[in-house]
Order: C-alpha cells, then sequence, then structure tokens
C-alpha cells in the first residue's frame, strides 16, 4: 500500500519524540483497542458513509476504529506513533507520519470526510485544527469525530475529591456538551450522541463518557 509519509516532514526530532511519546503511552494497550468499542464504530460507519468516499482519518494510530468504514472507502490516515502507522498501512490504510498541528499536507477541498475520533482534547489549539479540517472538506463534505465527555458525573467527582478530573497527560482540554457544539459553530447540522455508559438512560449529558459528533462544512 502506497505511503503518503514523503508529504510530511519526517524524521524530524520534534515529531520523533512525539511519537516516542505517545507509543509509550499507548502501550500497554492493544493496537486493536477502541475506546467505546463497538458502539463508536457503528456510529462513526453510518456517519461517515460510502462507498466511494475520500476520507481523512486524523489521528488514526493503527487502524482499529478505521476499519469499521474502509470498505469501498479510499482512507487517508495521519498520526504522530510511527509504529502504530505501520499496523494501519497493513489494514489497507494510506498513511502519513505528521503531527496534525501543523498546516494538514493536502489541498483545499480533497476529502469528502474528516475523521477525528478521540484526538481534539490532544490538542494545543482544537480551532486552528477545525480551520484546516474545513479547509480540506470540499464544500458539504462532512466533519466525524469523539471527544471524552467533560462534562460527566465521574469527572466532577474527581475534581471534587481534589484529583484532576482526566489522569490521561496527553490530555489537554476538556469538553463539555456545550463547549464542543461552540467548537462546530462554523460547521452545519452539527449534531451529539452521548455513548459509552450504562446509565445513559438516566441523563445522557451527564452520565456518557463519550460525545460522538458530526456536522458538516456549509454548501453556500
Amino acid at each position: 500500500m502506497e505511503s503518503l509519509s514523503t508529504r510530511s516532514r519526517l524524521r524530524s526530532t520534534p515529531l520523533e519524540a512525539l511519537s516516542d511519546r505517545y507509543h509509550e503511552h499507548q502501550r500497554e494497550r492493544s493496537l486493536d483497542f477502541v475506546y467505546g468499542g463497538e458502539e463508536r464504530a457503528v456510529l462513526f460507519s453510518n456517519f461517515v458513509g460510502g462507498p466511494g468516499k475520500r476520507i481523512l482519518d486524523l489521528g488514526c494510530r493503527a487502524g482499529a476504529l478505521t476499519r469499521s468504514y474502509l470498505a469501498g472507502n479510499e482512507v487517508v490516515g495521519i498520526d504522530v506513533d510511527r509504529r502504530a502507522l505501520r499496523e494501519a498501512a497493513r489494514r489497507g490504510v494510506l498513511t502519513c507520519w505528521a503531527d496534525v498541528e501543523q498546516q494538514l499536507p493536502f489541498d483545499d477541498g480533497e476529502f469528502d470526510v474528516v475523521v477525528a475520533g478521540e484526538l481534539l482534547e490532544h490538542v494545543r489549539d482544537p480551532a486552528a485544527l477545525l480551520e484546516e479540517v474545513r479547509r480540506v472538506l470540499r464544500p458539504g463534505g462532512r466533519f466525524v469525530g469523539s471527544v471524552p465527555n467533560g462534562f460527566r458525573v465521574k469527572n466532577r467527582l474527581r475534581f471534587l475529591l481534589g484529583k484532576e478530573p482526566e489522569d490521561n497527560p496527553t490530555h489537554l482540554h476538556l469538553f463539555s456538551p456545550n463547549a464542543l457544539m461552540r467548537l462546530l459553530a462554523d460547521f452545519a447540522d452539527a449534531e451529539l450522541h452521548f455513548i459509552s455508559s450504562r446509565f445513559n438512560r438516566l441523563q445522557p449529558r451527564l452520565m456518557a463518557n463519550i460525545i460522538v459528533f458530526a456536522a458538516a462544512v456549509p454548501s453556500d
């Protein structure tokens, strides 16, 4: 499978360090681990659609979630973890070793769908990344992703106990549903779905561990 890594800045010291950091953080998890499991995979597959779509998967890692929308589509996957990308390439993903916080190495309007699963909480400037997402999407193209629910009861209880709301050192942001909708303000038809909790029937916004979102670039 062709690699697109030559279109990124390869072997720079910051990118190597970032690759090592994320690989070290994730190494205790299987490459097939998907936070939110089948529930998130089904939603992503439905939102992405296909066949015949050209998809950019930001933070694809080893392609464990990518597999749910790979068939019949062309998927380009970006990640900083070079070792995870090797597995993604074996699964049929066109891989690009790059830092998504730099300008995305693609032309304007190049993709039908951009996916960002569990990524926005890791980047320093999510709004700047979304500007790039809008740039590389065609008019009417779709942005699909997910974030941990920063509004959930679990985080609030940790805070009350004097702990950090999140114990993941790579998380730089917490997103409440309202904060996520504000971030998506320049997109059209934004929708949120609350998943990954057996207590969702009580109060999804408080109980859900994950918020899945979908939105579109305005066609006008």
